[in-house]
């Protein structure tokens, strides 16, 4: 227990030292700096030395790195050049010794100690140890990756190049700095170059980089007014082409406005004498829309009276046919004829509204069809039904009536050996397929084309009176569907029902 409490108060004894010397590190910096700025140059050097100690016992190598350059800077102001050279060698060894950071902010931090140590060697005139300082501050920079150091070594090399009288180098290299915001036309910030050169060369007392840099800014002044001037003059001649072109067209506009009512006139007259003649179309068009109405209205109660005409023939047959032998083929024949006129009737009557629908098993459904007419078939025929067992939504009633008479008609002309199928199918969400095939003697091309219309050829009644199929395509209409037979089939004769739930 007491081994935990030493451990815990060691622990917090580490964080407030750690705190105390951040908070000491800043205050004295802060001190520092307002030293400096009041020319107390002694005690802002002894603030700026302390600060340093405080920031490398806190490991914050970027302020320590401040405070040391500002230290030598202050040292070799007095001409403490050892002093100078110690601070920034000392300052160097602590952050490689820590061994903390990454290739790239270690670069970031020897960046202004070798650019400080450098300075120095300008102002001693040691041109080699100026020179190889110089290579390092071109490695650091390029290694640390920043825009701005990038800038700052330029403005190095041209301090460098111009002290040691190498006025062609100075040039590039700061040209090379200029040009990038000479061609974004940032002549703001090409100015502040200028005059941060100017500067850099009056804290060094290099009267000949002030020399030459002033007279560079006067050649670029030059040149960007002149710059300036053109661009405001392309500006002013794109406004005054704009300006006349302008006026050009309204000249343009003014002239042809003449011939714009010479033609609107013109257009007015024939809007007038179109309008005579839409109207004398328009009521010529009533009239004959109203002839239409009239006729369709009479062909509407003519087909009314035709279908209660044939509801009546069919129940004032029926007493007749009750009075005569049911077992003679024609009476039967008639009998089933004036049933399928009832059916044909009602289903026309009654075509919009649907069928009442409920959810059935598919193969169940498809297998008791094929049940009832394994009976009508002949021998050896075989029957197969194709249906997953799933619960659909049907119509049951007249969909069972549809698919029997098929079935029936399949069974009918399919001979001995055949084959019958009939086949379940989904075609989408919505839409389902009901297919019956067989092997038959198929149906002639001939008599297709008026498959599912009613009347459309005389009949001997005992021979069918071909209704069945008429009633079955209203069926699939009522049902929201349609019957179709694939002609594409060629081995017998194939109905198709697709219906839409």
């Amino acid at each position: 227990m007491k081994k935990t409490m030493t451990l815990l108060l060691l622990a917090v004894t580490l964080l407030c030292s750690h705190a105390y010397a951040q908070n000491r590190g800043s205050e004295l910096m802060k001190q520092a700096e307002t030293s400096l700025s009041q020319n107390e140059y002694v005690k802002a050097r002894y603030l700026f030395l302390q600060a340093y100690s405080a920031f490398i016992q806190q490991a914050n190598y970027a302020n320590a790195v401040k405070c040391a350059v500002q230290t030598s800077a202050l040292y070799h102001r007095e001409n403490y050049y050892k002093e100078a050279f110690d601070v920034l060698r000392a300052a160097e060894q602590n952050i490689l010794s820590a061994n903390q950071q990454n290739a790239q902010t270690l670069a970031t931090l020897r960046f202004p100690i070798t650019k400080e140590r450098l300075r120095m060697y300008i102002k001693l005139k040691n041109t080699i140890r100026a020179k190889d300082q110089l290579g390092q501050l071109e490695e650091q920079a390029k290694a640390a990756g920043s825009d701005s150091l990038s800038n700052d070594l330029l403005y190095t090399q041209a301090t460098y190049y111009y002290t040691f009288g190498q006025n062609q180098q100075g040039d590039a290299a700061f040209n090379k700095l200029v040009a990038q915001y000479n061609n974004q036309k940032k002549y703001d910030q090409v100015k502040e170059c200028y005059k941060t050169l100017i500067s850099i060369g009056r804290s060094a007392n290099n009267s000949a980089l002030v020399s030459r840099t002033y007279e560079n800014y006067i050649a670029w002044s030059d040149s960007v007014q002149a710059l300036i001037a053109r661009d405001d003059y392309n500006v002013l001649k794109a406004k005054y082409d704009e300006s006349l072109a302008t006026i050009q067209d309204k000249d343009s506009s003014l002239s042809s406005r003449q011939y714009i009512i010479v033609g609107l006139c013109i257009l007015a007259a024939i809007l007038a004498a179109a309008l005579v003649l839409g109207a004398i179309v328009l009521l010529r068009f009533i009239a004959l829309t109203r002839k239409q109405k009239k006729t369709i209205e009479t062909a509407n109660q003519h087909n009314e009276l035709k279908t209660q005409f044939i509801q009546n023939i069919s129940a004032q047959m029926e007493p007749t046919l009750g009075k005569l032998e049911p077992t003679n083929p024609s009476v039967q024949a008639l009998r089933s004829f004036t049933a399928h006129i009832q059916e044909l009737s009602d289903l026309e009557s009654n075509l919009s509204q649907p069928y009442e629908m409920e959810e059935r098993n598919a193969n169940t459904f498809c297998e008791g069809l094929m049940e009832q007419i394994k009976p009508l078939t002949a021998e050896g025929v075989t029957l197969t039904v194709n249906a997953p067992k799933l619960s659909v939504k049907v119509c049951t009633e007249p969909l069972e009536k549809l698919l029997l008479h098929l079935l029936k008609n399949a069974a009918a002309y399919t001979p001995a050996e055949g084959k019958i199928w009939l086949d379940y199918k989904k075609r989408g969400a919505h839409t389902q397929q009901f297919i019956v095939t067989d092997t038959g003697c198929g149906i002639p091309e001939d008599r297709r084309e008026n498959l599912f219309k009613p009347f459309s050829e005389v009949r001997d009644l005992t021979q069918g009176d071909g209704l069945g199929l008429p009633i079955c395509s209203l069926m699939a209409t009522r049902m929201n569907g349609s019957l179709s037979i694939d002609t594409a089939y060629t081995k017998g004769t194939r109905f198709v029902l697709e219906l839409h739930v």
